[in-house]
């Protein structure tokens, strides 16, 4: 069992801390568990703070690229996983209207329904388990950088700790402290996400897409035995919360529970400043076509541990370059496919049918629309 998780201060209110960790990580989702997992195997003393329980609140689609279980202990695959994916069935309309609907399939499974909080779980355990010290329910409330340091100060009910360490992460999501604190621009814009659960089992192949929600979508996800997750993301100024309503009234569902969210599109010019860096949603390391970032921040997190010296600043510039020529080339080939659900309804019909079928696509990797592999699968 790991042993280095604590939830609680072991100081003084206004103590200091005399060690210097190497790095702090601040968010223990997928991708700042990822990254202390990486530096922790490196060498490096991380500590990883989390405000709330690991995992809770949910907040993000369960629904991922099989790329997933490169970066997931082999042991944890089967328990993870809920359902396996063969494709998607795409209609220009809500469900209610019975539209015609264009299916996009592969013989092998494309993606899977995963348990997303106990994915959280298991990946903060193996950064636990490399050496990563964990701590839940503490909240970062100032990251102040001090030259060759930065301070900073850690709250929870009835104490203040001040920690130094040589370089913080900011994994703490699209409303990022740590971004604020660097002074590091937002990214391009903020979709509204809104997501509900129904019980009942679903072991369906496909998923359900719309494209009946302004500039984005609608999805039904089958989960399994652990029911169905429907969910849809807007614009700033759209009535998310009616529009889903109206999704679940199609579907002549009540979801049990529901959950809501902000999801980052478009990353910033910069993503590190002094002595601070940023990795997932916090950098807007996300798919513009899909909002899903946890593969992608995850891959970026990779870099980031493997080219970011906590001692030397200039490496940051490393971590720039690498995770933009990582994932700029399928982040900008995302938004062409992000604008195709704007288009005149004729048009889509026709990108739907022509693309319709058995398909050789990568869900995490715009690019291979042009690999031979699929130019091939179009073809009669």
């Amino acid at each position: 069992m790991p042993v280095r998780r604590t939830d609680k201060l072991l100081c003084l209110p206004g103590h200091v801390t005399s060690n210097m960790w190497d790095f702090v990580v601040v968010g223990a989702g997928p991708a700042g568990s990822r990254f202390a997992r990486q530096a922790a195997r490196a060498g490096r003393s991380v500590l990883v703070v989390e405000k709330g329980t690991v995992g809770r609140p949910l907040a993000c689609s369960g629904h991922v690229s099989e790329d997933l279980w490169a970066f997931v202990p082999e042991s944890h695959h089967e328990r993870l996983r809920q359902n396996e994916i063969y494709g998607a069935r795409f209609q220009l309309d809500g469900p209610a209207t019975d539209g015609k609907a264009y299916p996009f399939y592969t013989e092998e499974p494309i993606s899977n329904a995963v348990d997303r909080v106990e994915l959280d779980r298991v990946l903060a355990d193996a950064a636990v388990a490399a050496g990563a010290e964990l701590r839940e329910g503490q909240t970062v409330t100032a990251a102040d950088h001090r030259g060759d340091h930065v301070q900073v100060t850690v709250a929870t009910a009835g104490a203040t700790e001040r920690i130094e360490t040589r370089m913080v992460v900011g994994a703490d999501g699209p409303r990022s402290r740590i971004r604020d604190a660097a002074g590091l621009p937002e990214p391009e814009e903020f979709l509204h996400g809104v997501l509900g659960f129904d019980e009942t089992a679903n072991t369906a192949d496909f998923v359900d897409v719309h494209l009946d929600v302004p500039r984005f979508f609608a999805w039904r996800i089958p989960r399994g035995e652990a029911g169905t997750e429907y969910g849809l993301a807007v614009s700033p100024g759209e009535d998310a919360p009616a529009r889903f309503d109206q999704l679940c009234e199609g579907y002549d569902v009540e979801p049990t529970t529901r959950c809501s969210g902000l999801i980052p599109i478009g990353p910033p010019a910069s993503v590190t400043g002094d002595r601070m860096l940023l990795v997932g949603d916090a950098a807007a390391q996300t798919k513009p076509f899909t909002g899903g970032g946890i593969v992608y921040g995850m891959r970026a997190a990779d870099i980031a541990a493997e080219v970011v010296d906590p001692a030397v600043p200039a490496s940051l510039a490393a971590y720039e370059r690498a995770w933009r020529s990582e994932l700029g080339r399928d982040q900008w080939l995302g938004k062409l496919v992000r604008a195709g659900y704007s288009l005149p309804a004729p048009l889509q019909r026709v990108g739907l049918r022509a693309f319709s079928g058995e398909i050789a696509v990568h869900m995490d990797r715009p690019s291979t629309l042009f690999s031979p592999a699929q130019l091939r699968a179009l073809l009669p």
